[in-house]
């Protein structure tokens, strides 16, 4: 397949902070192409503010005033002359209003259509769209459920456990285990009144709850052509509270049986959707090998580096190029994997205190290097980290031939960082590490509550 040469753009406005920002920034050099960095009065002092080629300061610390201001950031890309929005992940990534307004305005919005956002970001209908493509669902309600009482009804229909979850949630927000009847109603509205909090939409949808299943999710490139492949899988299931904590690809459990299976439902996923540019389609894998599609995210991951490292192919530029219109250059017969690649996310927090965030300056700072590591981080010395935002200061990707060797690797990075002046979860990660399940393989999603 020869990709189609279209014109590329000139400048890109980065919606985001972080190491997400710095990473977007440097592809976008090494492209050629200049950005312009928005940020928040906490954010003056910020790495990506200082790598980009033009800055603007957007509101103040809190995220509604500044990086989820959709009208200042499309103000900031029309007077800096940016032809488009790069969303990062998290802050207004899946935001449709947003991808809408880009659209309106005629700047580029990297990422899917508004419309496909739509569709995948109620995780109800993304649902019910995967039922009708043929892609395996959880058994679980038909739609959004009403009530407490219509969930217990449904309950009874497919068996406890169940799991309520809202229909616009993610990050593990609006979530509510249920083992029996008499916890439904109590759970069904707390559930309810999160979501509303945390998403503006307290509709909620309810699927058959899998013990402790292993977490697996698809990278899916699509053109705007209709041509789409898969970039293999990750393992996702150590995970706190919903929120992954460590990644790797491949998964030690994957078969090439599997993969095939799994990889060919996830790109049966993004067609059904008419899906276009980089998304992750993500699994529920049981004991026995069932799988099931568990939702959609249209942007990119956080855990994306693992991909990049054992395909060999830069995710962002990949985004980037997709949203200008090139074809993809790509059949599904070229994608080779090789290797192993693993991510520990390294938070600012306080693991023997019950994780409470953990911001303040860091004063002295040593990354870890050498052959295999790779560090996404926009920390530097000297640097204060604000208390306004997410916790997590570094990606440390381990890569290496194996498996064995990729965690030899990471365990070595994890002992060379330093990191002072706050606490982090470092050692945590370590521990992770050294427990029988990860070592073999065999962990899944209730790893950590069994390590508590």
């Amino acid at each position: 397949m020869k990709g189609r040469v279209v014109a590329m753009f000139n400048k890109i406005l980065i919606a985001n902070r972080g190491e997400i920002a710095v990473r977007i920034i440097r592809t976008c050099r090494e492209m050629g192409i200049e950005t312009v960095a928005v940020y928040s009065e906490a954010d003056k002092e910020a790495l990506h503010v200082m790598l980009a080629d033009q800055a603007v300061c957007i509101g103040t610390a809190k995220s509604k005033d500044s990086y989820l201001n959709i009208q200042n950031i499309i103000t900031a890309t029309v007077l800096t002359g940016a032809t488009a929005i790069h969303p990062g992940f998290g802050f207004l990534s899946e935001n449709s209003s947003f991808a809408r307004m880009c659209e309106d305005c005629n700047i580029t919005f990297i990422g899917p259509k508004a419309d496909t956002i739509d569709l995948l970001g109620n995780k109800s209908t993304a649902r019910e769209t995967m039922k009708k493509a043929g892609v395996p669902v959880i058994p679980g309600s038909d739609g959004n459920v009403a009530s407490a009482l219509d969930a217990m009804t449904i309950a009874e229909k497919i068996g406890y456990p169940v799991m309520i979850k809202a229909c616009s949630g993610g990050g593990g927000k609006g979530m509510r285990a249920v083992y029996r009847p008499e916890d439904m109603e109590k759970a069904f509205n707390s559930a309810k009144a999160e979501a509303k909090a945390g998403f503006g939409d307290d509709t909620l949808y309810m699927e058959k709850l899998i013990i402790n299943p292993k977490h697996i999710e698809f990278q899916i490139l699509a053109d705007a052509l209709g041509n789409v492949v898969h970039l293999g899988e990750r393992d996702c299931s150590v995970q706190r509270r919903n929120q992954k904590l460590m990644e790797e690809s491949p998964s030690p459990v994957m078969t090439e049986e599997l993969r095939k299976k799994m990889g060919n439902a996830a790109v049966k996923a993004a067609k059904a959707s008419g899906y276009c540019n980089a998304g992750t389609i993500e699994f529920l894998l049981d004991s026995d090998g069932n799988y099931y599609f568990m939702e959609m995210n249209t942007r990119i991951q956080v855990e994306h580096p693992i991909t990049e490292m054992v395909t060999g192919i830069d995710m962002v530029s990949q985004q980037i190029k997709i949203a200008a219109g090139e074809e993809l250059s790509y059949r599904q017969e070229d994608i080779k994997f090789q290797g192993h690649a693993i991510e520990c996310r390294i938070n600012a927090e306080d693991p023997k205190r019950g994780f409470i965030p953990s911001p303040g300056r860091v004063d002295n700072l040593l990354l870890p290097g050498g052959y295999g590591i790779r560090v996404d981080s926009a920390i530097y010395p000297g640097y204060t980290i604000p208390p306004h935002y997410d916790s997590m200061l570094a990606k440390i990707i381990a890569y290496g031939s194996s498996r064995e060797e990729a965690l030899r690797r990471m365990r070595r990075a994890l002992v060379e960082m330093v990191i002072d002046g706050i606490n982090t979860n470092a050692e945590f990660q370590y521990e992770l590490l050294e427990q029988s399940e990860v070592i073999s393989g065999t962990y899944n999603t209730g790893l950590i509550e069994g390590m508590m």
